[in-house]
């Protein structure tokens, strides 16, 4: 006699999408230096019926909430974490930028070995081409 076996919390997360009749979820990576590209690739994936997440601030660009170096260095871990949740989420990841960091290199990384479909607005720079 076989069991089945229990589910993971990636296939429980597959079969909640499933049962609310979500659409496809692309979360969207890059350097922040391409903030703008991420927004008009955010216009084109929404309008083509998918939700969009992506980074919610440039952390190069001044601002209040991340002036202070000792704040903004655990900012930054945290926004780590919180982008990586966004690719767990996901259905699919959009790279945008013709430039990939080490931060976008590891989220690439991180979104294969989950099995999670990689596109690339500009495929050239794919770290497996």
């Amino acid at each position: 006699m076989s069991y089945p076996q229990p589910l993971t919390p990636q296939k429980k997360l597959a079969d909640a999408k499933k049962q609310l009749s979500l659409p496809r979820i692309v979360v969207i990576c890059g350097s922040t230096r391409f903030m703008a590209e991420m927004s008009e690739a955010d216009l084109r994936e929404t309008t083509a019926g998918r939700i969009v997440v992506k980074p919610g601030c440039d952390m190069k660009s001044p601002h209040e909430l991340w002036s202070d170096p000792v704040g903004a260095e655990a900012l930054k871990v945290r926004l780590g974490d919180l982008h990586r949740a966004k690719i767990r989420l996901a259905d699919e990841v959009l790279v945008v930028g013709g430039y990939i960091g080490d931060s976008t290199r590891a989220e690439v990384a991180y979104a294969r070995s989950l099995g999670k479909p990689v596109r690339f607005t500009h495929p050239e720079v794919d770290p497996e081409a």
